[in-house]
């Protein structure tokens, strides 16, 4: 991002703001870009946050979605109604030649969500954050659109368009993963009925509230948003993904689906449709498993050929195992990697892997920040899934073959017979309930999250549901 034009900018459009001291991008954002801004004032120095998308290409144009200048603009609207927001100083424009974004106002608060569920200096705010989101959602559902002259802002979507437009995504990457065509096939059979459709924030999760022993003193990430079915913000929030390791308090990991309704309940005055909740929590694995995907396509086709997009992809399967836990929770084996075969080969592979990792993380990090050290991270965390596949991952694509030849009563190769499950997934002629179905995909998706991410708590539950209480050592 230019320095020089960002400056002659701020003079413009922010009063008093001087020579830009520093911008430095800060670390996570695969999906847009942040930065923490100093400019020089006369009483010394001023400190902004400015959100831009990836490489200052228009969102809209990457992926459909409404695009930072929305974002601004809503964020606006709903600090008007009380929801706790930054002031929105700058929204950029293609005159200012620095892409899609907008500058805001800097507030402190933590915005991670893994120390938003275990830092001891929130511990207190805690209990009381379910209550607050509920309280913030019926906030932003009752914006009135038209009022705030945004109304042309977003697209309406109804959730079954909704499903459809996602399931599109990711039938296009030509990447079949049977247990995402079966959890479209459910999403399908339990579509909600008659939505008074309302603003909707879209991406309202523990990650993107910034977070004081006071509370929530900010919603981020708008630039998802459209008008539609408002219990999807209830069930986003509640999504495994988003809990940081503590499932067992479903909201955003450190509240009650209880506390939640409580909240929404007491500003809406409209009681909670609990069965609409449950089939968004579902659709938000599902979303997020395809977002996954979409991170690896933009990582494959050169559109960012960045670390983090690559290992985002890998995420796909920790949704794909929560979607398991949600539908078809039952008995599981756990494959174990057999011993270390003898080699001639000095070094093995296993062992330049992780000479590897362990250089990343015992040097790079040690002598990195910001965004630099968290990549070191993110590839030290690939080379891990790859030490993990290197051991165990032949192993698994032969049972998951063998399994797929006897559901499918054919032969053929992993990816064939992935492609034709998939397609008679897509076509109706296998019933959700066909025998051994439910059984080989749960197989196959636990084992496949156990190469991913083997700390990742939705494997937790899928093995506690198989009467399993702890995962083998990998």
């Amino acid at each position: 991002m230019s320095v020089e034009l960002l400056a002659r900018g701020l003079a413009a459009h922010v009063p008093g703001c001087g020579d830009v001291v520093s911008c430095d991008r800060l670390s996570g954002g695969a999906n847009q870009e942040t930065y923490r801004l100093v400019t020089r004032t006369a009483s010394g120095t001023q400190q902004y946050a400015v959100r831009r998308s990836v490489g200052g290409m228009a969102a809209a144009a990457l992926s459909g979605y409404a695009g930072l200048r929305a974002e601004a603009l809503l964020m606006r609207a709903a600090r008007a109604v009380g929801v706790p927001e930054p002031d929105v100083y700058w929204i950029f424009t293609p005159n200012d030649g620095l892409g899609d974004g907008f500058v805001m106002e800097w507030l402190e608060g933590e915005t991670l969500g893994k120390r938003i569920v275990g830092a001891e200096a929130l511990a207190s705010v805690r209990p009381r954050l379910a209550f607050q989101c509920g309280e913030i959602l019926a906030r932003i559902h009752a914006i009135d659109l038209a009022a705030a002259g945004i109304e042309n802002v977003l697209s309406s979507i109804s959730p079954d368009a909704y499903l459809e437009q996602t399931y599109a995504r990711y039938r296009a990457f030509d990447a079949p993963q049977p247990m995402i065509d079966y959890t479209a096939r459910w999403l399908r059979d339990h579509l909600p009925k008659a939505v008074e459709l309302r603003l909707v924030h879209n991406d309202f999760r523990n990650g993107n509230l910034m977070v004081t022993p006071a509370g929530v003193v900010a919603v981020l990430d708008w630039e998802l948003a459209h008008v539609g079915d408002p219990m999807r913000d209830l069930g986003w929030i509640c999504t495994n993904s988003w809990r940081f390791g503590r499932s067992e308090l479903p909201v955003g990991g450190f509240g009650t689906y209880e506390d939640l309704f409580r909240g929404y309940e007491s500003v809406s005055g409209q009681p909670v449709d609990r069965d609409r909740v449950r089939y968004w929590e579902v659709f938000g694995s599902f979303w997020w498993a395809i977002g996954c995907l979409e991170m690896a396509n933009a990582y494959r086709t050169g559109l960012d050929p960045g670390i983090e997009r690559a290992a985002i992809g890998r995420r796909t399967s920790e949704c794909q195992v929560d979607c398991v836990n949600h539908l078809i929770p039952g008995p599981v084996e756990l494959l174990v990697p057999e011993a270390t075969p003898a080699s001639v080969d000095m070094p093995r592979t296993d062992e330049l892997l992780s000479a590897a990792g362990d250089f990343l993380r015992n040097e790079v990090m040690a002598s990195t920040t910001g965004r630099t050290q968290f990549l070191a991270r993110v590839a030290a965390n690939a080379l891990d899934i790859a030490a993990r596949d290197n051991a165990v991952g032949e192993l698994h694509r032969a049972r998951q073959t063998d399994r797929l030849r006897r559901l499918l009563a054919m032969d053929g190769h992993l990816e064939s017979l992935c492609r034709h499950l998939a397609k008679r997934l897509r076509d109706g002629s296998m019933p959700l309930d066909h025998p051994g179905l439910a059984e080989a995909l749960r197989e196959s998706v636990v084992n496949q999250v156990a190469i991913d991410q083997p700390r990742y708590s939705g494997l937790r539950t899928a093995l506690a549901n198989a009467g399993l209480t702890e995962t083998p050592d990998r």
